[in-house]
């Protein structure tokens, strides 16, 4: 569904994508975990035709990104980081212009607007200017816009940032159903447990390069199951460990102040690139 082969995208002087490879599968939800400035951004701008690479084999469906740019354009939708709705129209003013792009005659165009609206819950505000709803509905209203044109791929770049954790749930809820209907979803996210929840499959990338593709369960069962920070003079060390009593018998050995908790994605991540995805 997705082809990613030796991928690479510089800027003047800095390499931001390096040798990058990774398949992403039909109906998949692939997770792009990293730092700010890994690289995550540029390789979404490249699979939807928003930015060239400068070398490198990049395919949504067996189109090629370049080579057929508007057929590979077609498989995808994307939602941005950035809220990039038309403040002054409505919801349904906002889902016709994008209609339109696409050229779908008035009928279907109605009809799968009022589709979508219910699909994300907002058939009741179909008239509301978009400046009076909240974050989480005008993500919502992306992710609807994204749905118009029925693209075989999902992209999703930071879909719940700045949402509180009560709304970030919800959208997960839509994420789930999105895929469930079919859908092949990438996406990048900076909350670790965002990709924990949702992700079959995850990717790390660092400094433009890939670090590693697996599972979210199998990453963390590389470094234990319970996870106990240590704080010792300002600094916080982490110790790992497979059965909770080893965990508790070390905490009763020493009398240093500890926090015992389940491992997660981010201790992965730490472990192999000594970052935090952040």
């Amino acid at each position: 569904m997705i082809r990613i082969l030796n991928l690479n995208k510089t800027y003047k002087s800095t390499q931001a994508l390096k040798d990058v490879n990774l398949q992403v599968d039909k109906k998949e939800l692939f997770a792009f975990l990293g730092p700010n400035g890994a690289g995550k951004t540029t390789t979404i701008r490249i699979l939807t035709g928003l930015t060239q690479k400068s070398s490198g084999t990049a395919q949504l469906n067996g189109f090629d990104v370049e080579t057929f740019g508007v057929e590979s354009r077609r498989q995808c939708g994307l939602v941005p980081q950035a809220i990039n709705l038309d403040r002054e129209l409505s919801v349904i003013e906002n889902l016709n212009i994008h209609a339109r792009l696409f050229r779908m005659p008035r009928e279907q165009r109605e009809s799968r607007i009022e589709e979508l609206l219910e699909y994300v819950e907002m058939s009741d505000r179909k008239s509301t200017l978009v400046k009076n709803l909240s974050g989480g509905m005008k993500r919502r209203l992306m992710m609807a816009r994204a749905l118009l044109h029925s693209p075989a791929i999902l992209f999703l770049d930071e879909p719940t940032v700045g949402l509180d954790a009560g709304m970030r749930r919800k959208i997960w809820a839509l994420i789930r159903k999105i895929q469930q209907n079919g859908t092949t979803i990438f996406l990048t996210t900076h909350y670790i447990e965002e990709a924990e929840f949702l992700a079959n499959r995850v990717a790390f990338i660092d400094n433009g390069s890939i670090v590693v593709v697996d599972t979210p369960e199998n990453l963390m069962k590389q470094q234990g199951t319970w996870a106990l920070d240590c704080l010792k003079e300002d600094d916080i060390k982490t110790l790992y460990f497979n059965d909770r009593k080893e965990a508790n018998d070390y905490i009763a050995a020493h009398k240093d102040s500890f926090t015992l908790r389940r491992v997660n994605l981010e201790d992965s991540f730490l472990a192999l690139t000594g970052k935090k995805v952040q």
